[in-house]
């Protein structure tokens, strides 16, 4: 099963290796909710799924709430805009009509199944800003909307930044992170997203690790990344950078999948009494 969006960086091609170190629990929390390709392959009793932009938790949430009428609107625009100078009506649209959630959801999908490669960007005003891709036969991806609806109902979606979602933690929670990589999607929020907010990320992480929570994180394999989770285990592998535009070979890219190590309570300080229990990171 495919996702409902194309997306850079869509982790469905790498699923089979993300799964081996997902651990089970009672909730997956992911604050990069992309195209929640980790969702769809996962089987969590609950999610909770967390994105800056708000033009695509508003496409979740609409789905989930009423897929019916989501669908037949969706297949109105798919049907009206069939051109070139139809993407661009749809996009001056979009950007500049006030719009109710779902409908603005539908011109959302449609810009996202019809532009260049599936990109995300917006300019510093916050306005849609990817051109036409020139698909020869984009379509409305009907079943995969309505699988998503069927998972949809396990989770809570909600636009919030990376630090605000992971302050909601609960106990158990399962954390996934898939940030941006290497500055490569700094037009996807008109906030983007710095080294300082790797940094921050990495920081945030960590502690969460040592509070007992399992953290996974996908990102670029560079020196940097594996500097931010060096005290993390590293799984190296390749994935593919293709968005299915006929624009030459395809491209793969070296990423990195970070795994917190666990924890383990092991006894308590003496300088600190008896009743100081001391946790101990278990090294491999």
């Amino acid at each position: 099963m495919t996702t409902i969006l194309k997306w850079a960086g869509n982790k469905t091609a790498i699923m089979p290796q993300l799964k081996e170190h997902l651990p089970a629990g009672p909730r997956l929390v992911e604050p990069f909710a992309g195209s929640c390709a980790v969702m769809m392959a996962t089987d969590y009793p609950h999610y909770l799924v967390a994105d800056i932009n708000p033009d695509l938790i508003n496409l979740y949430q609409v789905i989930k709430e009423d897929v019916n009428s989501f669908i037949h609107l969706a297949e109105r625009v798919f049907s009206k805009f069939t051109t070139e100078v139809g993407y661009y009506k749809c996009r001056q649209f979009f950007n500049t009509v006030p719009l109710e959630p779902i409908d603005k959801a539908a011109y959302f999908l449609f810009l996202n199944r019809h532009c260049y490669r599936g990109l995300c960007r917006y300019n510093q005003r916050g306005l849609f800003n990817v051109p036409y891709g020139n698909y020869k036969k984009p379509y409305l991806p009907v079943d995969e909307i309505r699988a998503f609806a069927e998972k949809a109902a396990r989770a809570t979606f909600i636009c919030a930044s990376y630090d605000e979602t992971l302050a909601m933690l609960q106990a158990g929670d399962v954390v996934y992170c898939d940030p941006p990589y290497d500055g490569t999607f700094t037009g996807y929020h008109t906030a983007g997203f710095t080294e300082d907010d790797q940094y921050h990320l990495a920081s945030i992480l960590e502690r969460r690790s040592s509070e007992g929570h399992p953290v996974i994180v996908s990102n670029s394999d560079t020196s940097l990344t594996r500097s931010l989770y060096r005290n993390f285990s590293l799984h190296q592998l390749t994935a593919k950078r293709s968005m299915g535009v006929a624009a030459g070979e395809s491209k793969s890219a070296v990423e990195v999948i970070a795994v917190s190590k666990p924890h383990h309570w092991i006894g308590f300080d003496p300088a600190g009494g008896p009743d100081y229990c001391v946790k101990r990171e278990v090294r491999a």
